[in-house]
């Protein structure tokens, strides 16, 4: 009976250390990489991310915002080891400052501009020179500078000559996708948005004439400052050789 009483705590304590041991390799077999992406990928990232990891069981977490308030939340140190921006601009500057790997940098896509009207606008659009009729009150767009869509969409208005008609009916959002809720949530008869984030959305979506902007060139890099390069590199080169090309395609951007 004794050698019973001794032996049931070892049992316990095996048991216990074992599982201990089991997530010790679970949470080993998880490796992790955190990429900054632009707000425009905020659709298309989940579906990057969930084949990526099917792929290398390495798992990516993504942190959105503006091109430009990532840039600087880059060269303050932010722990990323992937940068997707929305642009080529930003991630050129940051090549020139040292903060990406040589070489790394390189594009991944061209954005793809798009007017949506939601299915609550009482706005009768069907071009963008409509924008500038009197049943249109408010048109979202993101914040120029902060981020490139934004860009584009004030250089489409200039291409179309309404520009000094209709900046008064703006309204500016921190990033793409928070522009795209104006719209969802009624407070917006017409946004430009990212054609990725709205080509499924209800209501009508018009892209726009690309002749009418400067091309909107995406640009991705790993950083310098990297915890685990040789993942970061399995990333990137799964977005611009892998199974990320035809995610990107298919959620409306155009790829090389």
């Amino acid at each position: 009976m004794r050698f019973r009483y001794i032996a049931l705590p070892i049992i316990v304590a095996l048991c216990a250390a074992g599982f201990q041991l089991a997530s010790l390799a679970q949470t080993a077999a998880k490796p992790e990489i955190t990429v900054a992406a632009a707000a425009n990928l905020t659709e298309v990232a989940q579906t990057l991310g969930m084949e990526f990891e099917a792929k290398t069981k390495i798992h990516p977490v993504f942190s959105f915002a503006s091109t430009a308030v990532l840039t600087t939340q880059i060269e303050n140190s932010a722990p990323f080891d992937v940068f997707l921006s929305a642009d080529a601009e930003h991630v050129d500057k940051l090549d020139h400052e040292g903060l990406l790997t040589p070489g790394s940098d390189t594009v991944y896509a061209v954005g793809v501009l798009a007017l949506w009207i939601p299915p609550t606008s009482k706005a009768h659009i069907a071009k963008v020179d409509d924008l500038n009729s009197k049943d249109v009150k408010v048109i979202a767009l993101a914040n120029p500078k902060l981020a490139p869509y934004g860009t584009a969409a004030v250089e489409t208005l200039q291409h179309a000559g309404i520009w000094d008609q209709v900046k008064d009916k703006i309204v500016y959002a921190e990033n793409i996708s928070m522009a795209k809720q104006y719209g969802a949530s009624k407070n917006a008869d017409a946004v430009f948005t990212a054609y990725s984030l709205v080509l499924k959305e209800a209501g009508q979506v018009i892209q726009v004439d690309e002749g009418m902007h400067a091309p909107i060139v995406q640009k991705l890099g790993v950083m310098a400052h990297s915890q685990h390069p040789d993942w970061a590199q399995s990333f990137t080169s799964f977005v611009l050789t892998g199974g990320g090309r035809g995610v990107l395609a298919r959620s409306g951007y155009k790829v090389h």
